[in-house]
Parts: C-alpha cells; structure tokens; sequence
C-alpha cells in the first residue's frame, strides 16, 4: 500500500520509514509533487494534523496522514504548544526557537515538559486519530548533534541523555511521535 505522509520535513520522513512495515510504502509530499504551503490554522495539534490530511486528500485524492508535534512546557503555560515550530518566528529556525525557550526558562525551577505528537489518517475518506506522548524536562544548555527541532534541550523520562544524543533507533523507541506512529502502524496491521 502506498501512503502519502503530509510533511516536506525530510528528518520526519527518515524517522517514521524505519518504523513502517515492509508493506508500506511511505511517500511525502515531495514524492508526489506538492510544495504547496498547507494551512496549519487550527488552535490545536489535533486540528492542524486533520486539515493537513483533508487538504492532501482533497487535492491528490490518495490515502494521506499528517502529524502535527508540539512541545509543552509547564512553567510557560504549556507554551509553544501548537506554535513550537514557529515560537521564535515566522522563519521556523529550531537554534532560534530553542534560545528563546532557554531564555524564557532562565529563571524557572521548574523544566518539566512534554512532547505530544497527533496523526490523523485518512484512508478511504475515513479519519483515525493517534496520540503519542514523551514526558521529560528541558536541560539548561544545549547537548548533542543528532534529531531536529527540540531535541537538544529535551531530555526524556529515566534517561540522562537529550533525544539529540540518542540514535533515531533509541529515540523511535520512547519518542511522541513513534509512539503515535507504532499505533498508527498497529491500526494499519488490521485493515
């Protein structure tokens, strides 16, 4: 079965490839010509991850699913949240994005967060939605070189390494989104 997964992040694509079964083959948007600017208007993950796969779905009439990822932290009011990629502007630079977390976190205590991940699959006009969750803190300074987006200042549950210090295989394993990917695989398995 070809699925298309709605994202021109290439770093995504990789991740959820090495989680897919054989019988899946995973396409992004780049593979079947898109390099429209899809909306992302909704006020949650929930929301932006179902217009993404509507729009794919409407446009390119395949079977599509879309995520949307947000990092919530505790002592800034679960901020970004559904704006992580864009915190520190329009320009959606993960180094800017990260120095402004830090900077706004510089005299907090409390570090506590959460990446949450929502995919919404659209198969034969119908919508399934799967949630993952990664609970952990945000560390005082950047660490590692591996990952995108928030991994070098995320450091999850029980581990004393960020997501960027860890290989994509050990992050796949407890990350939001491979957890949200593993039941978006398990539901796949039953059709």
């Amino acid at each position: 079965m070809k699925l298309i997964f709605a994202t021109q992040n290439q770093n995504k694509v990789n991740e959820l490839k090495l989680l897919m079964p054989k019988s899946i083959e995973l396409l992004s948007l780049k593979d079947i010509n898109c390099s429209d600017d899809i909306p992302e208007t909704a006020p949650d993950l929930q929301g932006n991850a179902s217009q993404k796969s509507a729009y794919v779905v409407s446009k390119f009439k395949v079977n599509c699913f879309a995520d949307d990822t947000g990092l919530e932290i505790e002592a800034l009011n679960n901020a970004p949240g559904v704006y992580s990629a864009r915190y520190a502007g329009e320009q959606k630079n993960a180094n800017d994005n990260m120095n402004l977390v830090l900077e706004n976190l510089k005299d907090k205590t409390n570090r506590k967060a959460r990446f949450r991940t929502v995919i919404s699959l659209v198969i034969n006009g119908k919508e399934q939605v799967f949630e993952g969750e990664a609970k952990g803190e945000i560390i005082l300074q950047k660490s590692g070189i591996d990952g995108f987006g928030y991994d070098p200042i995320f450091k999850p549950e029980g581990y004393a390494i960020t997501f960027a210090e860890m290989s994509m295989a050990e992050k796949n394993k407890i990350s939001h989104r491979g957890k949200a990917v593993r039941k978006l695989v398990d539901y796949l398995a039953t059709l």
